[in-house]
């Protein structure tokens, strides 16, 4: 807490009111666009269960969540660079608040319809509330090192502080105050309705540089151009895809592993204790990033090795043979030892974060940011449908040994990626030169 204090003191000396006053309100508006998705997050599977639908069913759901997403990403990321980022979140919030909507019917289409939305929504979230911001930021002629910390703190907060504040509030609405499992996504609408008030009246509109010369479909297009021409672009994109594929995997993966006879495992717990890990990688990495002798391009190659390590523990405990749990007993020392893995890994993620924020506001053009981060999700939503699909079938070291290989793979291209850097140096990029 002292050195919070002190960080906030050096923060007041060092920066303008103005930016901080800037700075501030994003972060209160991605707090709030954060909690109503977290909200959301421990109950989806447990409310499809309570409607009594099958195991069957309810992963066609999230397919049809994750394809959505896939699919009509690219198109509302060009929307967004063509019509503005600022009603791109707006559109977010409306879409999202929908989704919450459905969740009172239990009709399998009316979910479904939820699903749809809720898949549009999250490809907003990712990318247009970034984009947005690097546009904003560098509009108002802010210090680009200003960014990153921005970055760091947007993370710790809407990534770690506010996950577990909606995981703990979302326990309290369904199980202290029996209000059923419908609960978390009504106060999920509560805080998307109050960060779009403060978008509608307090946010200017930014778009995609030489946006009112393009149509939607020549923006794809032109981001199409910027991945294929720009190598540097293209190994963001790839690296991007292959660790949150690994990520959205160890989502799927991680309670299985640590309870696979069916042990009583405290989840409430052990979420809240890998989303302090994340804090504490993000406030690492604002420190990492503040210093001129830590190049971003570089450590990156050690945070993907560092997960690919920690995602490799399950494999080998397994082979190890150190014993197996008794259904409703107590987590083994094997899902012990796994759990220590999965908090390195976590660690990793809130490094992640702020770190392809940063390299993405040098590398991503700014005419076509929106469009582009999208097409880099496109990969990832195919992957986590096939994963979804198959998960039955797949043994759970496969799929963390596969995940492993994108991690090694994510490292190699990030050293690829440092390596054509180093011969071109970069700068903020705002044309589809290669």
């Amino acid at each position: 807490m002292l050195e919070m204090q002190k960080l906030g003191t050096k923060e007041r000396v060092t920066m303008p009111q103005n930016f901080l006053t800037f700075r501030n309100g994003y972060l209160f508006v991605y707090s709030m666009m954060m909690a109503g998705d977290w909200l959301q997050g421990p109950y989806v599977y447990a409310l499809y269960q309570h409607y009594g639908y099958s195991t069957g069913d309810i992963g066609k759901l999230f397919i049809a969540g994750f394809g959505s997403s896939m699919i009509f990403g690219t198109v509302v990321g060009s929307m967004a660079d063509k019509y503005g980022r600022k009603n791109a979140a707006l559109t977010y919030v409306v879409t999202y608040i929908l989704s919450c909507v459905t969740k009172h019917w239990s009709d399998y289409w009316v979910l479904m319809i939820g699903r749809f939305f809720g898949g549009i929504s999250t490809s907003l979230l990712f990318t247009v509330f970034e984009s947005w911001l690097v546009a904003e930021h560098f509009k108002r002629g802010y210090e680009a090192e200003w960014l990153d910390k921005t970055f760091a703190k947007a993370i710790f907060l809407g990534n770690g502080l506010v996950s577990i504040v909606s995981g703990l509030l979302a326990n309290y609405l369904v199980t202290d105050m029996s209000l059923g499992p419908v609960a978390p996504f009504d106060a999920a609408a509560v805080m998307l309705f109050m960060g779009g008030v403060v978008i509608f009246f307090t946010w200017t509109e930014n778009k995609g540089d030489n946006s009112e010369n393009t149509t939607v479909v020549q923006g794809m297009h032109l981001a199409y151009e910027a991945i294929k021409n720009d190598r540097r672009v293209f190994y963001l994109g790839a690296i991007q895809s292959l660790f949150e594929a690994s990520m959205y995997s160890f989502v799927f993966l991680w309670t299985p592993a640590l309870g696979p006879n069916g042990e009583d495992i405290p989840h409430g717990m052990i979420f809240a204790t890998m989303m302090v890990a994340c804090m504490v990688g993000s406030s690492v990495a604002s420190r990492i990033m503040s210093r001129p002798d830590f190049k971003v391009e570089r450590y990156m190659q050690m945070v993907f090795l560092v997960s690919a390590c920690a995602l490799a523990v399950p494999v080998f405990v397994k082979s190890a043979g150190l014993g197996a749990g008794v259904k409703g007993g107590p987590i083994t020392f094997e899902g012990k030892i796994q759990l220590l893995g999965f908090l390195v890994f976590e660690t990793m993620v809130g490094v992640f974060w702020p770190s392809m924020m940063k390299m993405r506001s040098q590398y991503v053009p700014e005419e076509t940011r929106s469009t582009v981060m999208n097409f880099f999700r496109i990969p990832l939503n195919l992957f986590v449908c096939l994963i979804l699909y198959n998960v039955a079938l797949v043994p759970l070291t496969a799929m963390f040994g596969m995940c492993t290989l994108f991690l090694c793979l994510a490292a190699f291209l990030q050293r690829k990626l440092e390596a054509l850097v180093a011969e071109r140096p970069h700068g903020k990029q705002s044309s589809l030169a290669p």
